[in-house]
């Protein structure tokens, strides 16, 4: 496999075109919107101005990594040549299965096509394609320049060949491939999404604050952040979409979202993509200031 598509250039697209083109790949990037295809690549860029600063990179490197890396705003031109694509785009069951739809019908018929999907079934998934044993999970970690991690998750017809061949590729990339079957939430977000959840119980029912909640697990637990700020790095909206699919899944209670979550993500308090969540972002500054509602 030499030519990567990417479907989506939000976070994790835009992370895993870095990744892929950096390493030789030839990367195109997709999205339906030119100016978030702009945003993409000025990300990248930023990243890899960082790596430099750190010295895990030259300038030649950075240099050859944004010539690996074309746009597209139209799939059909972008998956032309694509031996893999890999779909980023929202954590949405309906866009998902869309995008999976088009793209059996425009893909060349050997082309492995692959979810970032953190929680949604690869077998219902796949079912909409006629192609479902060369349909897999390929779940980067965010940041995905930095995680090493990627859960590769093999649905009900993909092939040992095709979940194979997606481990080698994740080696390849520098990664560390854990290959893990299709139930809900797979192994990363079935453990840390109740762990998210329980912490915004315990701050609902009033048994700390936020600031109290995070400093006894990244002190007590020795996580690098706490669950609450980790929940706004990865969004609350996207926190509350798994949580509703190991609900829906199980239909087990203990996976049902706090109901601080739900009102907070209806108000439009999505964590640091809306600059408000459990804290407050976008104020100019590293240090982690509490939300004012929840201030003491």
């Amino acid at each position: 496999m030499k030519n990567i598509a990417v479907i989506g250039s939000g976070t994790m697209g835009n992370g895993i075109a870095h990744v892929f083109a950096q390493n030789g790949y030839n990367v195109s990037l997709i999205d339906i919107s030119a100016d978030a295809l702009k945003r993409a690549l000025a990300t990248i860029e930023k990243n890899l101005d960082r790596q430099i600063k750190k010295e895990a990179i030259t300038e030649d490197d950075k240099k050859n990594t944004l010539s690996n890396i074309t746009t597209f705003t139209s799939t059909e031109e972008g998956v032309k040549n694509a031996d893999l694509v890999v779909e980023a785009a929202t954590e949405n069951i309906d866009l998902k299965l869309k995008i999976f739809r088009d793209l059996d019908k425009v893909c060349g018929a050997d082309t492995i096509l692959a979810t970032n999907t953190s929680s949604i079934s690869i077998t219902k998934i796949a079912a909409v394609t006629e192609r479902s044993d060369k349909v897999i999970g390929m779940h980067f970690m965010n940041p995905v320049p930095v995680m090493k991690l990627v859960e590769v998750i093999r649905g009900y017809n993909t092939t040992d060949e095709v979940t194979a061949a997606i481990m080698e590729l994740s080696k390849k990339l520098g990664k560390v491939p854990v290959e893990v079957n299709d139930y809900p939430g797979f192994v990363a977000n079935r453990i840390l999404m109740p762990m998210i959840n329980e912490a915004i119980e315990s701050l609902y029912e009033g048994v700390a604050g936020v600031e109290e909640i995070d400093t006894v697990m990244k002190l007590g637990m020795a996580h690098p952040m706490g669950p609450l700020q980790l929940a706004d790095f990865i969004g609350l909206d996207v926190c509350l979409s798994i949580l509703n699919v190991l609900y829906e899944g199980f239909g087990n209670p203990k996976y049902a979202p706090c109901p601080l979550l739900v009102n907070m993500v209806e108000a439009g308090h999505k964590g640091v993509k809306s600059g408000s969540g459990f804290y407050s972002w976008g104020h100019g500054t590293k240090d982690l200031i509490v939300a004012d509602r929840f201030a003491k």
